[in-house]
């Protein structure tokens, strides 16, 4: 069998003979949403194909720190829908840049919106600053620097710890992440008296979710490599006892400050963890900037090298930690086709600081990009559930996407060809295939097949089989 290799990998080049000749099991991708922000799931990209990354979009300034209590130095921004409201929690902190000092202490402020554009922070009587409740601060206590909040979906949660909270303490010495319960996202109290996870620095944004699709609870927290900011990770069943935490991997990528992280669940698939780790750039005026990460295990991330918002997008981000990406992707409402995320701007330049929302398409992080050259995009064998393949794609002006199911040695399937594969023209977040008059492909599900994309001015942003 070898020399058979060696033979068609002179006639036909080293693809096709790896193809004959490989013995990998397909790959089960059943019925989930597919994007392309890693070459997991491509064998071949050829052609003018490429992945490109994308940047959102700059929309309009959402919230300004200009509260007593708030300040130029606000940060560590959490965002997240709950219901038919949205919330928002952040570090309320001023730097006095006469006097060199912390103008007042930090406490934790909340906010929320009916839709992730217009908020408010609402007077909630809880804590005293210079003497009156009539604030919006929410934490006044150990962990106000940099306080996370999440809505827990763990369905085992108990409705006393329905929201639940993580920060960095240090009160007699005990330095370590400390964690917190609420029954509404307002009133805390701490879980445990005690740091429940210990190794790490922790002046960052260190953050907590529930991981339905793994099922377990995911920590992402800051700590030092040889003098360079770097982010280990750590899971639990129960949010009180944590795994010992290890350093995330980043095969490929150059060694870099990263300060927060903003990991998180891609809700549209769920198999997959998205970030946007926040790259810090000590040698250009401590300058900062969020790229884009992916992982398929919560350990191991491909990280894009470029930002993915300039300093030039579009005002005051160039200044000392002025470019801060909030924990939070939303929906808005009456928006299927877009996310929402937020960035900081103005840290440090005063007297405020504020927050401003930008837009991503839906899964439209990275593409599967060709121009006027058209490009082919070959996958690994696949397994699929379902009857019809789905789309997310948009194309210029005389642009066009067809696909064909192939077997696993790259020979297109009867009537799933692309000359039998209407070209897709246009803009559609979920396009139905269709070759000739039939969109079915159910015949072909649970089989090994590859798929077989070519690209003619256009993106490619997700696929998926469904019933």
């Amino acid at each position: 069998m070898k020399h058979v290799v060696i033979l068609l990998a002179i006639v036909f080049g080293q693809s096709a003979a790896s193809r004959i000749g490989q013995s990998a099991e397909p790959i089960e991708i059943g019925s989930r949403r597919e994007l392309f922000v890693d070459r997991y799931l491509i064998d071949e990209l050829s052609g003018g194909a490429a992945l490109t990354l994308h940047k959102p979009e700059p929309q309009e300034v959402v919230l300004t720190t200009d509260k007593p209590w708030e300040g130029n130095t606000c940060a560590y921004y959490t965002i997240f829908r709950d219901g038919d409201r949205y919330r928002m929690y952040y570090r309320g902190s001023h730097y006095d840049e006469t006097s060199k000092k912390a103008a007042h202490r930090e406490v934790t402020c909340y906010a929320e919106s009916t839709d992730g554009i217009h908020w408010t922070k609402p007077e909630l009587g809880l804590f005293e600053f210079n003497g009156s409740k009539k604030n919006n601060i929410v934490w006044d206590g150990i962990g106000t620097h940099c306080f996370v909040v999440f809505k827990d979906e763990n369905p085992e949660c108990p409705p006393a710890a329905r929201y639940k909270g993580i920060s960095r303490g240090r009160p007699r010495g005990k330095k370590g992440l400390y964690v917190f319960k609420s029954p509404d996202g307002i009133h805390w109290s701490l879980l445990r008296t005690e740091p429940v996870i210990t190794e790490g620095a922790f002046d960052s944004q260190n953050l907590a979710f529930w991981d339905r699709h793994a099922n377990v609870y995911r920590e992402y927290h800051r700590t030092f490599v040889d003098g360079v900011r770097a982010i280990m990770t750590g899971t639990s069943t129960d949010f009180v006892n944590w795994s010992e935490p290890v350093l995330l991997k980043f095969p490929g990528a150059a060694q870099e400050h990263l300060y927060t992280n903003a990991v998180r669940v891609y809700e549209r698939a769920p198999h997959l963890l998205i970030g946007f780790p926040t790259r810090y750039l000590p040698k250009q005026a401590s300058r900062v900037e969020p790229v884009f990460m992916s992982s398929r295990d919560g350990l191991s991330f491909h990280r894009w090298p470029d930002a993915v918002i300039g300093e030039d997008a579009p005002e005051d981000r160039g200044g000392n930690r002025s470019n801060y990406m909030a924990w939070g992707l939303l929906q808005l409402p009456h928006n299927d086709r877009e996310y929402s995320v937020y960035a900081t701007e103005a840290y440090y330049t005063g007297p405020d600081s504020r927050v401003r929302r930008f837009t991503y398409r839906v899964d439209g992080f990275v593409s599967a990009h060709a121009g006027d050259e058209a490009g082919d995009i070959v996958t690994k064998p696949i397994t699929f559930d379902g009857k019809r393949l789905t789309v997310n794609f948009a194309t210029s002006t005389g642009g066009k996407i067809q696909i064909e199911l192939q077997d696993v040695n790259g020979k297109p399937l009867e009537q799933l060809s692309l000359n039998d594969c209407r070209p897709l023209k246009g803009d559609a977040v979920d396009q139905t295939v269709r070759w000739g008059k039939s969109a079915d492909v159910g015949s072909w599900a649970g089989k090994p097949v590859r798929l077989h994309f070519r690209l003619t001015n256009a993106d490619l942003y997700s696929f998926r089989f469904q019933e």
